[in-house]
């Protein structure tokens, strides 16, 4: 008997299109599923049925035979990928391309809270740094509160690590959730009361670093729990996009409160906005992680973690790269203070709106990574992504204009974020599921933890060359690191694309980007 001749095109409303192998693979599959009995296939039909099966997420047809051969075993199909539920379907049918993460519950619930409280966090952020400069006036303490904040997270985020590959990640967020809410009520009190000192401000900010070293691997690493790893790119982007649109509200909100009513309710609001993200995390359903960290020693675990990323050459160029960033860089946001008020002529609302301006930038830049459906081309992204980054603090050091400065801040932000969350996206495809949380404790340590090292430095130069070379030879560095991440990208190509296909087949959810090149 012949085999079937699928369609080659279908009319997608917009015209005819050609149908993909896999496409036609899984209408193969869906013509024999529905005969409701065993029909004779073609010799290919094996491998179209076992590729349906993987790419759509559905169990395949448990064989198909050419007259009397069996050619697919039962136990081909024995561990198939878990289906999609319904309201995931019909959500993903309703939602663009930039936002298909958000047909899952779990992610829907972890959004809608994250806003909420991350504009509180911006708000905090602010009205922390300018309550530093308001009490002491000193450039060099506003790097040190930044010091106190991020140190805890470089040296804490391997034991971090650990937890989030050992322990039930949901309930590791809940557990710094709940933390960070009590910390900020206390320095809501003590501000509120005018009771505040300067170090009240470096106990609380220390502490926070200690619940964020927990925090933040395994909140990343909760990620692909809530998403699974074909939506996974998606949730970091949309993720991104949310914390840079809070950081459009958030400083302009504390710019308006604390010029009118002070810090302390800025600090109130933030406590409160913890509320909203504790109840979407308690009314989430996530099932535990199939592959947690295998018995061992706290010490073998994070040893196992420094290793990987040892021998990796990619994750490892990519977090070298992202640390330089984070030292060098990253610290600008620090002196912002300095800028608004002695070199602007801004106050409080110019802080307010110079913050702003770069949440704009990297709300804009999150959303183009969210608009991309593959991972070819990444590693480009991420070269000038990074000496864009530079080249706008350049020419921004060098403003006296305070409306030219707000402009410039916008590719600051978008080339800032373009680099970090396509930097985030390559290396969760390329880590193994039981090292993640691991992996992502080193990519804390070089995103968070190096900056605590860059602020210290750029506060002390800043009061002894001024803010604005100071930031001006941050950002020649990175454009050095750029040019240098660009000239070893051709010999990562080959190692990335590897790892991270035997990450998508281990998973059993290769998407479309998996199948060409994914870093150019």
């Amino acid at each position: 008997m012949p085999k079937r001749v699928l369609p080659r095109c279908r009319y997608t409303g917009k015209g005819w299109r050609p149908l993909a192998a896999r496409a036609r693979a899984w209408q193969l599959y869906r013509r024999f599923q529905c005969s409701g009995s065993v029909k004779t296939a073609g010799p290919d039909a094996a491998d179209s049925a076992r590729t349906a099966g993987h790419v759509f997420g559905r169990q395949a047809p448990p064989f198909f035979r050419r007259g009397t051969k069996l050619l697919v075993p039962p136990s081909e199909f024995s561990n198939p990928v878990k289906a999609p539920t319904p309201d995931e379907t019909v959500a993903s049918s309703r939602l663009p391309v930039t936002l298909r993460a958000l047909r899952h519950r779990n992610f829907q619930l972890f959004f809608s809270g994250q806003l909420i409280s991350l504009v509180g966090t911006w708000m905090q952020n602010i009205a922390q740094s300018w309550l530093v400069y308001r009490l002491t006036g000193s450039s060099l303490l506003l790097g040190a509160v930044g010091f106190a904040a991020q140190i805890p997270v470089f040296l804490i985020a391997p034991l971090g690590g650990t937890t989030a590959d050992r322990h039930n990640r949901h309930r590791v967020v809940i557990g710094t959730q709940v933390s960070s809410m009590v910390l900020a009520f206390i320095l809501a009190g003590l501000t509120l009361t005018k009771t505040v000192q300067v170090w009240h401000i470096f106990v609380l900010a220390s502490l926070l670093g200690v619940v964020n070293a927990f925090d933040i691997p395994a909140r990343q690493s909760f990620l692909v729990d809530m998403v699974g790893k074909d939506d996974l790119m998606n949730a970091i982007a949309l993720n991104s996009s949310m914390f840079n649109g809070a950081r459009i509200v958030g400083p302009a909100i504390a710019g308006v409160l604390v010029a009118g009513i002070g810090e302390g309710w800025c600090f109130f609001a933030n406590a409160v906005s913890y509320i909203a993200v504790i109840i979407g995390l308690l009314l989430m359903r996530v099932e535990t992680p199939r592959k947690l960290a295998a018995a061992g020693s706290q010490l073998q675990h994070m040893l196992e973690g420094f290793q990987f990323v040892k021998r990796t050459g990619p994750i490892r160029t990519l977090l070298l790269l992202l640390g330089l960033v984070s030292l060098v860089a990253m610290p600008y946001s620090v002196l912002m203070p300095v800028f608004a008020d002695r070199i602007l002529k801004g106050g409080a609302r110019g802080l307010g709106i110079l913050m702003g301006a770069t949440g704009v930038g990297a709300l804009l830049g999150a959303l183009t990574l969210a608009s991309r459906s593959g991972l070819q081309g990444l590693g480009k992204w991420i070269a000038i992504s990074c000496g864009g980054f530079g080249v706008s603090l350049i020419l921004f050091s060098f403003s006296r204009n305070f409306w030219l400065s707000t402009a410039l801040l916008v590719p600051v932000g978008f080339c800032m974020m373009l680099e970090m969350s396509s930097s985030n996206t390559l290396i969760q495809a390329m880590v193994p599921d039981e090292l993640r949380g691991r992996v992502m404790a080193v990519y804390s340590m070089m995103f968070m933890g190096m900056a605590p090292f860059g602020a210290l430095m750029a506060g002390a130069l800043a009061d002894r060359v001024g803010a604005a070379v100071t930031v001006a030879l941050g950002a020649i560095a990175c454009v050095g690191g750029a040019i240098l991440f660009g000239m070893r990208l051709p010999n990562l190509r080959v190692e990335a694309r590897q790892l991270i296909l035997a990450q998508a087949s281990a998973g059993g959810e290769p998407s479309q980007g998996m199948t060409t090149r994914v870093v150019d």
